[in-house]
């Protein structure tokens, strides 16, 4: 194989996510032969780091997240022409929006491959069925002009093959990684201890105050109403027990006016954007993710790496970085008192949260960013006819009964899966 491999990423808004942390630090960090370009819709809270990578980067001003018809179909003649202009050998979307218009433009302007991610899907049975439905013709329409998905958990990969989405020689797991060293340098560095109280000072609360935080985006789907519920639930048994959520987004009218129903000031602080994950996880006694569905939350792995036990969801990919009693307490969607209950019990004894969080640990190894990256290299030069047909990256195989967490399952390299990895959309 000669010649330059231009591949475009197509992604709907930069937000503060895992799914977005994760494209900028792919497009940016991809190796010779490939150059990387990069599409999406304007007004993220990234777009200013996009700008400064060095790479192409283009906004379209009609790819939002809402549905939208007319715009939506603007956006998609946009793609077309964007394609046709820059030739990209592969074309790979993350994101429902971005997902299904960008392949439909692929297809359009007759990209030789393309790629999806599967971040989560865009269809859930919260919806109504109408809905569902609707967003599950429009996946399964797309699904057609795909060459390869990549999902980032096991379930999320089992959801596809039960629906008919792909089959299991079309779709590689491939985790998102994170900075694991960011994430361990912030509590294993000299002045980690210092950094647990730099938190607690920037709120004026006491050194010893057991904080309990959240690190997501305020949008339905994270469920943060939830989590004031389990914060009003628990300080009421619990003396200092604060909690702090960071990020922010569409239902912060709405968190803010349920803490306010619940007595909760001073008890529960909204943190706003942060751009110094590490530093706030530092800070936690525990992590509390109340999401009711996810691709992978990549947050978990970062608790994991910062030391802090974690009460989770059951969300979709949870279940691929947490075993419920050994290495964290996971509950279902939406079960307030289960959560709470999970949230008090590290609370009163942080002996069993290290013992939670130091098993957790094992599950690291298949989180390096680099490594995703490299994964992701080897699966276009499969596509690209740089190699044997699955070198690196492998489809996943038929048997998906199997767990990936070194326990029988999938590992680096296994057909199963192009390198075990997480991720997810905080």
């Amino acid at each position: 194989m000669q010649g330059t491999i231009r591949v475009c990423h197509v992604i709907t808004i930069l937000e503060l996510g895992g799914a977005q942390d994760n494209t900028l630090y792919t497009v940016s960090h991809m190796k010779p032969p490939f150059a990387a370009s990069l599409v999406c819709g304007p007004g993220g809270i990234l777009d200013e780091d996009a700008k400064r990578l060095g790479i192409k980067v283009r906004f379209i001003p009609s790819l939002v997240r809402a549905v939208r018809p007319a715009r939506d179909l603007a956006a998609l003649l946009a793609l077309v022409r964007i394609f046709r202009e820059e030739r990209p050998d592969i074309v790979h979307t993350h994101s429902s929006k971005a997902g299904i218009l960008g392949r439909l433009a692929a297809r359009r302007a007759r990209v030789p491959r393309v790629v999806h991610t599967i971040h989560g899907y865009g269809f859930h049975a919260a919806q109504p069925r109408w809905q569902y439905r609707t967003f599950l013709a429009l996946e399964r329409l797309a699904a057609r002009f795909t060459d390869r998905f990549i999902a980032v958990s096991r379930a999320n990969l089992e959801q596809g093959l039960a629906l008919g989405l792909f089959t299991p020689e079309k779709v590689s797991l491939i985790r998102s990684g994170i900075a694991l060293r960011e994430f361990d340098d912030a509590t294993r560095a000299p002045d980690g201890p210092g950094r647990r109280g730099v938190l607690r000072r920037e709120l004026g609360l006491p050194a010893d105050a057991r904080l309990v935080g959240m690190v997501a985006c305020l949008k339905p789907q994270k469920s943060p109403l939830t989590f004031v519920e389990v914060a009003a639930r628990v300080t009421r048994e619990v003396p200092g027990a604060v909690f702090v959520i960071a990020g922010d987004g569409e239902m912060r009218p709405a968190v803010e006016r349920r803490a306010a129903e619940l007595g909760l000031e001073g008890r529960l602080r909204l943190l706003g954007w942060r751009r110094d994950v590490p530093n706030v996880m530092a800070s936690l006694d525990v992590l509390l993710h109340t999401s009711l569905w996810e691709g992978l939350p990549r947050v978990l792995p970062e608790a994991i790496a910062s030391g802090v036990p974690i009460v989770a969801t059951s969300a979709d990919g949870t279940s691929d970085i947490l075993e419920d009693g050994s290495t964290g307490i996971v509950c279902a969607p939406g079960d307030i008192e289960g959560l709470a209950g999970g949230v008090r019990r590290l609370l009163r004894d942080p002996g069993l949260g290290r013992v939670l969080a130091g098993r957790a640990r094992a599950v690291l190894r298949e989180f390096d960013i680099d490594e995703m990256v490299r994964d992701q290299e080897r699966l276009y030069l499969s596509l690209h006819g740089g190699g044997p047909r699955g070198a690196g990256a492998r489809p996943a195989a038929t048997d998906t009964n199997n767990n990936d967490d070194g326990r029988g399952g999938a590992s680096r390299g296994d057909p199963r899966a192009a390198r075990t990895r997480a991720a997810a959309t905080r």
